[in-house]
Formats: structure tokens, sequence, C-alpha cells
């Protein structure tokens, strides 16, 4: 069964599961058309309600695949998107959040998406260049306006979801977090709780590694987004897949797979949390759904800390870290 949070104040509705759809755009290596469409009809049958995209991913081509995909069933999901990055995501990028460019974004995505509204918008990094308050201050015109529902923030800061919150309720707040990556618990996952700030969780598989993708051996495409990942360079990977062997010893005695045991963890932190997976394939759908069932101890969960104490390699490259905000 399917639970539900509700994120914000504004009390957004939720599957605790969401859907995280860049990997249909050939980031993490080929998706096919019909089976991506077959996985989130699945999803939808099995009650995931939120559809997360970017009008970055595929340059465009996601949010078009999402929007026809979800045709027809509007009312039944909440559609998520982000703005903000401007380039090519596989070349030079920029961050932009000008409130020119803000409104601008949001027309194009509206019409790639084939919708009125949207329900959640992100900004989906923060830009240096132009005061927070300017930015939200263009989103939460575009609330008035009913063209959007609420608003999110993609890796933020605490002083920038703290300014942000002084010019619009802020619904949620995207960031990476799972066994590999615990940077938010020691200030943004605290500001969540205080603000009544819905989190997101995107990438609570180790962007992959903790699929079962990994634990078969597959190697990486050259075309692949992880490839130039310090995580996932050679020396850091086979350090990182023994953490998961012993991820995997735990999972088998209990039953459950890696991925299962990783999504229990990042949804066990109580409530107003969410995780939003990339699935290509109905049977990672399935399995992930799985997670759901699995109820983990306090000493379960201190077991789990303790075998992903030590990650090797940082989550990002040096060119992806001047886009995080800090």
């Amino acid at each position: 069964m399917m639970r539900y949070e509700y994120l914000g104040k504004e009390k957004l509705k939720v599957s605790v599961l969401g859907f995280g759809c860049w990997g249909f755009s050939g980031v993490y290596g080929a998706a096919d058309p019909d089976e991506a469409t077959r996985t989130i009809d699945s999803a939808v049958e099995a009650g995931i309600n939120f559809f997360d995209t970017a009008d970055i991913y595929g340059l465009g081509a996601n949010e078009v695949f999402v929007g026809k995909v979800l045709k027809g069933r509007r009312k039944e999901i909440v559609l998520a998107t982000k703005f903000g990055f401007i380039g090519h995501e596989t070349g030079e990028l920029g961050v932009c959040g000008r409130p020119d460019y803000v409104k601008a974004a949001c027309a194009a995505s509206l019409k790639r998406l084939a919708t009125d509204y949207i329900d959640l918008y992100y900004l989906h990094r923060i830009d240096p260049q132009t005061p927070i308050e300017e930015t939200v201050g263009a989103m939460a015109e575009l609330v008035r306006e009913g063209k959007i529902r609420f608003i999110g923030l993609s890796e933020a800061s605490v002083e920038s979801i703290r300014r942000a919150r002084t010019v619009h309720p802020i619904t949620a707040l995207q960031s990476e977090y799972s066994l590999f990556t615990k940077g938010v618990e020691t200030n943004i996952l605290p500001l969540c709780g205080e603000a009544d700030i819905g989190f997101v969780a995107f990438s609570p598989l180790g962007r992959g590694i903790l699929s079962k993708n990994f634990q078969s051996g597959n190697s990486l495409s050259a075309e692949d987004y992880r490839r130039p990942l310090p995580r996932f360079q050679v020396e850091n990977l086979k350090r990182n897949l023994e953490v998961i062997e012993r991820l995997s010893r735990f999972a088998k005695a209990k039953g459950v797979s890696v991925p299962q045991i990783a999504l229990a963890w990042v949804l066990s932190g109580g409530s107003h949390r969410v995780a939003i997976p990339g699935m290509k394939k109905i049977k990672h759908l399935k399995d992930n759904l799985g997670s759901l069932e699995i109820s983990l101890s306090a000493a379960e969960i201190e077991e789990l800390n303790r075998i992903t104490a030590v990650i090797h390699g940082e989550r990002h490259n040096t060119y992806n870290m001047k886009f995080l905000d800090s």
C-alpha cells in the first residue's frame, strides 16, 4: 500500500515514493521509451502521484515526454519541474534566477509539459548573481497568476532558504540524500523540520551505486553522466563496492534487496520526507515499492550508518561543485 506525506505548511499531498524522471534522458545509460512509458503507467497504478523533471533534462525533451505520458491523468498527479540551469546539461552550464528569466522559463515548461499549471516549481540551483529574494518574488507572482501552485528550492543553503522564506512560503527543498550522501543531516534537515518545509531526497540510491545494476557489476558507458564523478573513478568505485557488499550481507540477512534497504533508510527519518528514485524499468519500480514494507529498528539504522560511515570520493567533481550553494 502506498503511503503519502504532506509537504510544507501548505500540505501538498505526495506519495512518499516519488518518481525521478531524469534517467529517461539517457544520462545513466540508454532508456527505452516504451518501457519507460509502461513504468510510469505502472507507477501511477501503484499509487505514485509525484513526478519530478526539469527543463534542463534532455534540453526540454524530458518535460515533453513526461507531459505526453501523463496526459489525461493531470488531476491524479503532482507534477514538479525545475528551472535555473542554462546551457547544455552535458556541456557548459550556467545558472540564471533573474525575474524575467523565471517567467520565461515557466512559460516554456508549461508548453512542453502540455499543462496549464505546475504543482511544484523549483529553482534548480541558486543564482549567485541574483538575490534569492528577487527570484522567489518572481516565482510568487507565478503563484498569484495560477501558473504554479507551490514553490521549491533545490540544493539551497540554510541562509538562502531563510532569505527565500521572507518572500514566500517554501513548500519543499530538494537535495541529494542517501546512505552515500548525508551532508544535509547537519543543518538542512533540522531547518526543514523547524520551518515546516518538506524534504525531497533525490538520488536516494546514490546515483545508482545502491541499485541492482551496480550489484551485478554493470560498467558505465562513455556517455554516462557518472563516469567523471569522483565516487565512480576506478579506485574509489572499487572501495565503495566493498561498502555495497557489506550492505548486501545486511540486506540478505533481512530478506530484502540493497535498494529496498537504502530507500527504507531515507524514509525512516520521520514525516514530511519523501524520496524520488529514478526508475527506467518496471522491475526496478517493483523492487523499489518493496521498500515501503520494510521497518528498520533504531539498532538497524545505527548499523547501516556504521557500514556507510566512510564513502570514497566526493559526490561531485570540481565542475559540478561550483553550482552548489554554500
